[in-house]
């Protein structure tokens, strides 16, 4: 797995942490205001960008906060009324307002979207829009294809048109329709066009007129001209070699993400999610239903939310990330309790934050993990470098005093029964039967069960990484690599002037920035292509033209 997979895959396991603080069971508006800029003090500075928060709980009127700076060139606070981008916390919205047209009888969920978009190819079964709710397409996800082809999201003015000319190329899904789970903002992107096709109207004016002005959203809106100017709106930032570089996203993509919007008017949202002022109960349930795939084994998701437990308590939760926007918004039902948190520096864990705030009305006596005391497993077996049956990429699991970790980081925690746990994954060791452990399964409550191969690590020749040299090219993508040998290792060249060397991980496999890249072989062993994967495309294949 390339270094920033392996490193995003190790803190997603590891999200569901929540930092430590004090817990605070008081109604007190002074106290409570006390401990979020507590959580926050990291933030509470002029000379970088910082955060707001927003929290609704029983006792309490909505508080607010906010802390460090909106615009560092113009020394410009952030203000509870500060605009943030809200990043994939957006899909909540995209979602509720297809369910809207569904629950009107102007689509139906179980509509095939070739009938909106005609222009996507037919992949033997049906998309149902459904599917785009539920991420069970099997869609690459277009931002993706655009990074292996060396035009990531923030290097182009990409439009829904670019995502419609990209998604109408792909011959192939991740997987078969509805079989897995993977994450895909092409869904969504999609589904804002469904509701534009469908509507008449831009997303701007249909969400304003049913969900912003009736629920006093008077600051929120779509960012679908990029150039537009928004008053109250933070500057993006992230760090840089010098310090703070302005990171703004610049592209006419939403539905899943693009959403401006302020912390008060995410709690304004999540308070519908209770009441249902907008849509009745018929309307929160559809968007709260998890999602099954075709087999009926349920999942962790609903249409645009993360349903899951924390603290024993359900919990209703997106993140967002777009550019140097980090956002968080969530919801525990039973406590009826909203936290909202919306940061303008990339390097923000929101989700940290958010339960920190959550942590200071929920009692953590009913935590359901499990804590029981276990002996010490032979660790020494379970060790060594895994694949992935999806996506082909590979993660290594070390063994360190009697421990394993993986990325070098992440502690598997033993558990009864031979398991463990990593972060909300339920970890399990199969071998054959003479004892050597062949796979690792992970299953999470979002996607289900992910499996990894135990593979050999491979230490090629020159002479046989001369035989993988030559050009690859890819129609889904538009763009050809070279592949060369320079200095005994493998390097792929991209136009115009990329250049990644190929770290041999199993036979005929390499990880890059890219991913996983594996060559293609034909019965006789001659290499006819090369595939490339990561969590979002799985198998975009190349085929070797020179």
């Amino acid at each position: 797995m390339k270094i920033v997979r392996a490193a995003e895959f190790v803190l997603a396991l590891a999200s569901v942490a929540a930092a430590q603080t004090a817990t605070l069971h008081t109604t007190n508006a002074t106290d409570v205001k006390k401990q979020l800029d507590a959580i926050f003090a990291p933030y509470n500075r002029s000379a970088g960008p910082g955060c707001a928060v927003g929290v609704r709980a029983n006792g309490i009127d909505p508080l607010t906060g906010a802390y460090g700076s909106a615009d560092l060139e113009h020394n410009v606070p952030n203000t509870p009324e500060t605009v943030f981008e809200a990043g994939s916390v957006t899909k909540q919205f995209t979602a509720a307002a297809v369910l809207l047209l569904a629950q009107r009888g102007k689509l139906s969920l179980d509509d095939d979207i070739r009938r909106y978009f005609p222009e996507l190819p037919d992949y033997g079964s049906p998309i149902r829009i459904s599917d785009l709710l539920y991420h069970t397409s099997g869609l690459r996800d277009w931002g993706e294809i655009e990074a292996i082809a060396g035009w990531p999201r923030g290097t182009r003015v990409y439009t829904h048109a670019h995502v419609l000319d990209i998604l109408s190329r792909q011959r192939a899904l991740n997987y078969p329709v509805g079989t897995a789970w993977s994450y895909t903002n092409s869904g969504y992107n999609l589904a804002a066009m469904l509701v534009e096709k469908v509507s008449g109207k831009t997303i701007n004016e249909f969400t304003r007129a049913e969900f912003f002005l009736p629920l006093g959203m008077n600051s929120t809106q779509w960012r679908d001209e990029f150039r537009r100017v928004v008053p109250n709106r933070a500057i993006a930032y992230s760090r840089g070699p010098g310090g703070f570089l302005m990171d703004m996203p610049f592209e006419d993509i939403y539905g899943n993400g693009g959403l401006l919007t302020t912390v008060g008017d995410l709690l304004k949202w999540n308070r519908n999610q209770e009441d249902g002022k907008i849509g009745g109960r018929a309307l929160i349930e559809a968007q709260q239903k998890q999602a099954a795939l075709r087999d009926g084994k349920p999942l962790g998701y609903a249409a645009g939310l993360f349903i899951g437990t924390w603290r024993g308590r359900k919990e209703m939760s997106h993140s967002g990330a777009t550019a140097g926007y980090r956002a968080w918004l969530a919801r525990v039902p039973e406590e009826r309790l909203s936290v909202a948190v919306l940061c303008n520096d990339a390097s923000a864990n929101t989700t940290r934050l958010g339960h920190s705030v959550a942590a200071l009305f929920v009692d953590p006596d009913r935590d359901t993990s499990d804590t029981l005391s276990v002996p010490p497993v032979d660790a020494k077996t379970r060790a060594g470098l895994y694949r992935s049956v999806r996506d082909h990429t590979t993660i290594s699991i070390e063994e360190r005093d009697g421990q394993l970790r993986i990325g070098h980081t992440l502690v598997l925690e033993p558990l009864p029964r031979g398991l463990f746990k990593a972060g909300d994954a339920t970890v399990s060791f199969e071998a054959d039967s003479t004892g050597k452990v062949e796979r690792m399964a992970m299953s999470n409550p979002v996607y289900g069960r992910d499996v990894w191969e135990k593979v050999d690590p491979e230490h090629p020749s020159a002479a046989q990484l001369q035989g993988l040299t030559g050009d690859y090219t890819s129609g889904e993508a538009e763009v050809t690599f070279q592949i060369k040998l320079e200095n005994g290792a493998l390097v792929l060249h991209r136009r115009p002037a990329a250049a990644m060397s190929l770290r041999p991980t199993y036979r005929d496999a390499f990880e890059c920035d890219l991913g996983a890249v594996r060559f293609l072989r034909d019965a006789s062993g001659t290499v006819t292509g090369l595939s490339v994967g990561e969590g979002r495309v799985w198998d975009l294949r190349f085929t070797h033209t020179n």
